[in-house]
């Protein structure tokens, strides 16, 4: 049966608990609201098929992947859906034509109160609301076997998501279902915990003194492409912030395989990969002159390119090679902040206001740390011109 004694040997993507044709396995949430599984003895019967479908590993399957990726900077022809996607709404493009040949597509959406799941349609409504990057891992209680369902009733299937939990589908799925699967993965950076989401809208709420009625984790019509920006609207007015932010962006609300993921390569386990593509200068200086975003676009299996070839003419795209955008999480995973025990400890104890203050930029320790980070750049650049006046 599968044990995890180290948290960073998984990344809760369900295959295991998917598997289980007994339901002997669970996903419980932890502190921060990271699902992970807890095996029930007396159902257990031991076959060990949770053990070998986890794909959370080095070994994971590549049997159809392309010799070397093809790489391509890619934006949608419709303005509109580049305006209303979180890049160049390649995704927009693929899903379209998944649904135009009466196919399902999978993505991470909302329920409840913005928790973030991941959900199924068959129309370009309910798909819309995929659109935009949700920085909070995603609940996938369930989604395989759907999938998997789907997939025996003879549906085409886009299953689209971080890499870790398209391998994890992959290997639940299986080669015989594989065909009319296609895996699309973005290149992330790290997912925070849902629990701490959760606690920040609370804590939101409760300092505007109103319902949140809208969320963007990244309002690029309000601030552009490359900025990041929070933007929450009130049910009696709107406003931004940048507090999830700041902490996404110090990797301390970050699950712990994030710190260890397999997947941080050009080997992917996807048939596409899509990100926003940091360096497009590179390959074209005007495609993305208006700031309005771009998508990176990696075809990494046959199947991929036929539906890459399938999707070309609602894009506007441009071979880019591969050294021109390696990202850092296309070579290395993010390194988790080292006091990210503390702050998991502290969140369960005290809270999020008291994490935010402490960690966070809030309060007067955030300030600190920030003269404090100032002062010693503005030091080093008069050591260098004093160094330099003293060489020359």
């Amino acid at each position: 049966m599968i044990q995890i004694t180290n948290p960073a040997d998984c990344c809760g993507c369900t295959a295991c608990a998917s598997v289980c044709v007994h339901n002997a396995i669970t996903m419980q949430p932890d502190a921060l609201g990271f699902l992970y599984p807890v095996v029930d003895k007396d159902k257990c019967t031991d076959c060990g098929l949770c053990e070998k479908v986890c794909a959370f590993n080095d070994n994971y399957d590549t049997s159809l992947n392309l010799p070397r990726p093809e790489a391509y900077a890619a934006r949608h022809k419709d303005m509109s859906e580049v305006e209303t996607s979180r890049s160049g709404a390649a995704f927009i493009a693929i899903s379209d034509w998944i649904l135009k040949h009466d196919g399902v597509v999978y993505g991470a959406g909302y329920a409840d109160h913005f928790r973030v799941v991941h959900k199924r349609a068959t129309t370009k409504e309910e798909r819309n609301e995929f659109k935009g990057s949700k920085y909070v891992q995603s609940d996938l209680i369930g989604v395989f076997r759907q999938v998997k369902q789907d997939l025996k009733d003879g549906k085409i299937v886009l299953f689209s998501g971080t890499p870790c939990q398209t391998s994890g589908l992959n290997s639940y799925v299986g080669k015989k279902l594989r065909e009319n699967l296609y895996l699309l993965d973005i290149v992330c950076h790290g997912v925070p915990g849902p629990k701490l989401w959760d606690s920040y809208l609370c804590y939101l709420e409760k300092e505007q003194g109103d319902k949140i009625s809208w969320v963007n984790f990244r309002d690029k019509q309000a601030y552009g492409w490359a900025a990041h920006h929070e933007t929450f609207k009130f049910v009696n007015g709107g406003g931004d912030k940048m507090s999830f932010t700041y902490s996404f962006y110090q990797h301390i609300t970050f699950r712990y395989s994030c710190g260890k993921c397999h997947f941080c390569n050009t080997r992917r386990p996807s048939d596409i990969t899509i990100a926003d593509y940091w360096g497009w200068q590179k390959t074209d200086p005007n495609i993305n002159k208006d700031d309005k975003g771009v998508s990176l676009v990696f075809v990494n299996t046959e199947k991929g390119r036929r539906l890459f070839e399938a999707v070309k003419n609602d894009l506007d795209f441009i071979p880019a090679k591969i050294e021109n955008c390696i990202q850092p999480n296309l070579q290395h995973p993010s390194e988790i902040h080292p006091k990210r025990m503390d702050f998991e400890r502290d969140f369960a104890k005290h809270g999020f206001k008291y994490v935010m203050y402490h960690y966070g930029d809030v309060g007067w320790r955030y300030r600190t740390r920030k003269v404090k980070r100032s002062i010693i750049f503005n030091i080093k650049i008069v050591l260098k011109k004093i160094l330099f006046l003293y060489i020359s």
